[in-house]
């Protein structure tokens, strides 16, 4: 790949913790528990999660025999690896989005949950989503979306310069991206995705609502909004179920790992400490069961 682009870091974050345990989102957690429920298969052999962070949704995947768990950052891995444990069914994986460690057409099935709002090129990273994924596999991703209520409104009474409307993402901090549905639809079928449906999520996410109204009736609530998704996007937070078409160069047979820099297939047998790729020399890192494919 020629470009190399910016990559978002929570090393040695307590995100899990600050954010989700203690930051008062009891609300969109539930919802977004709501919205997974309605849009994954019954089940499945090899489920990736990209931007798994601290496991919090990994848990929903019940159905799946086996579960790759992948992040950017090595210590919400471990923070995953200590909430679900060691074991078969998990497999934790630090590498880059733009750069999957992974042969073509793996997995069954893979899910992007507040993960793609950090992608500066996000039809970048959807290809490669599409590249592990077998044809006909689900891919659940969830995006932040500019075209939302309360930006337009703001945008209307003149409370913020930048237009909702507009297909252009906005970065309104550093690697954090509010995108318009359009845009990702369009991303989403030029990189071979069909979309099959779409939920609108966390539509009372404001501190009015989360103060004066309980959480189950804001989740009751939130779940009957959701099933408008198809007709119009006006939350602040979007699901979109997709199907995987079309056919990509198929990987090598009996391998699961490629090399993020070459690509070229790489040999493990799951208990050394290392994995070295053939091609090039690169070198990379298992240790205390997470791989480590992120490239110096």
């Amino acid at each position: 790949m020629a470009e190399k682009p910016p990559v978002c870091n929570y090393e040695g974050s307590d995100y899990q913790t600050s954010f989700w345990d203690q930051g008062g989102r009891a609300y969109e957690d539930a919802v977004e528990q709501v919205a997974l429920k309605r849009l994954l298969p019954t089940g499945g052999r090899l489920m990736l999660e990209l931007g798994a962070g601290a496991g919090r949704n990994t848990v929903r995947y019940q159905g799946f025999k086996r579960i790759v768990l992948l992040d950017y950052s090595r210590t919400q891995l471990l923070q995953a690896q200590e909430r679900l444990g060691k074991s078969e069914r998990y497999m934790y994986v630090a590498a880059d989005a733009y750069r999957l460690p992974f042969q073509n057409g793996l997995f069954d099935a893979a899910t992007m949950i507040r993960t793609l709002h950090h992608m500066a090129l996000p039809s970048m990273a959807l290809r490669q989503v599409r590249n592990v994924l077998m044809e006909g596999s689900t891919f659940i991703l969830e995006y932040a979306n500019k075209q939302n209520l309360k930006a337009i409104f703001r945008y209307i009474f003149r409370r913020q310069t930048w237009s909702p409307f507009s297909h252009d993402p906005i970065e309104f901090a550093a690697l954090n991206f509010d995108f318009h549905p359009t845009a990702v639809r369009d991303w989403l079928v030029q990189n071979q995705f069909a979309i099959e449906r779409q939920l609108t999520v966390s539509h009372f996410r404001m501190q009015f609502f989360k103060r004066f109204f309980p959480l189950k009736l804001l989740v009751t609530m939130d779940s009957l909004a959701q099933l408008t998704g198809n007709a119009w996007q006006l939350s602040p937070s979007v699901f979109v179920k997709n199907r995987a078409v079309g056919s990509c160069t198929a990987g090598e047979h009996g391998l699961f790992f490629k090399c993020p820099a070459c690509e070229t297939g790489l040999r493990d047998d799951g208990n050394s400490s290392q994995v070295v790729c053939s091609n090039c020399g690169s070198v990379f890192e298992h240790v205390d069961g997470i791989y480590d494919f992120r490239l110096k």
